[in-house]
């Protein structure tokens, strides 16, 4: 099996309608992932308590991961009618999403003096803990003041080895992207500041349509591809960003 990726998805503008696209986006990614039978694993998540996300973290592994996945990152555009809106006008949201090759302890060494690990109890919806054991873990690498945390994890050992491996991610790839020579890291680049006007992709739903506006093509078809309907996508902007 290859080398896996790190998947981070994070609402941006939009307010809860945000936060409910980056659900969709996480089921579409882990619809995708089932279709070339690879393997996904949630390694954190915040909900907001109606079906949305505030952020979402997670693994997947197979053959080709990241060289299919890896033009996925950017601002990803939402056009919809939100379900809570009675007068029936169309919203547009931005969600961020930043891909990541999971990094190895060979590729990138970790000193544990940089590191400060915080335990915390870990929670649900709306801040209320869903158990009474400490098993939610932060670390925040004092040099770069990246912060990391995991609670989604059966256990606090288990918690850690995930956050372990998003911290290594983040940081492998900021040392790459710093290498280039290029303005920022990899996965800031990627996120932007998830603001209307940063976009790769616009999804709207009214027209069923979505536009990747680095190629300038679209495709009439969201349903399915929200649905995990990748391949074509995926496969088109390849052939034309060779060109």
């Amino acid at each position: 099996m290859d080398k896996g990726v790190i998947i981070e998805i994070r609402a941006g503008a939009g307010g809860d309608e945000a936060a409910l696209f980056a659900a969709d986006l996480f089921r579409m990614y882990s619809r995708f992932a089932e279709k070339q039978d690879w393997k996904i694993f949630l390694i954190n998540s915040n909900p907001i308590g109606i079906g949305g996300y505030k952020e979402l973290i997670f693994e997947i592994k197979g053959k080709n991961v990241y060289e299919k996945l890896k033009h996925e990152g950017g601002v990803h555009r939402v056009q919809r009618i939100p379900v809570t809106e009675k007068s029936g006008r169309i919203h547009t949201s931005t969600v961020s999403v930043a891909i990541m090759h999971q990094a190895t302890e060979a590729e990138l060494k970790i000193n544990l003096s940089d590191l400060r690990i915080d335990v915390l109890r870990s929670s649900g919806p709306g801040g209320q803990n869903v158990n009474k054991i400490e098993s939610a873990v932060r670390i925040i690498h004092l040099p770069t003041n990246i912060m990391v945390t995991c609670q989604d994890g059966r256990s606090q050992q288990h918690n850690k080895e995930k956050a372990m491996q998003v911290l290594r991610s983040r940081l492998l790839a900021k040392k790459q992207t710093e290498e280039l020579a290029k303005r920022g890291d990899e996965r800031r680049e990627q996120i932007g500041t998830a603001d209307r006007s940063e976009k790769i992709r616009t999804y709207n739903f009214p027209q069923n349509r979505l536009t990747d506006h680095r190629i300038k093509k679209s495709w009439h078809n969201l349903d399915k591809i929200i649905e995990g309907d990748l391949e074509k996508i995926i496969k088109t902007f390849e052939k034309k960003n060779k060109k």
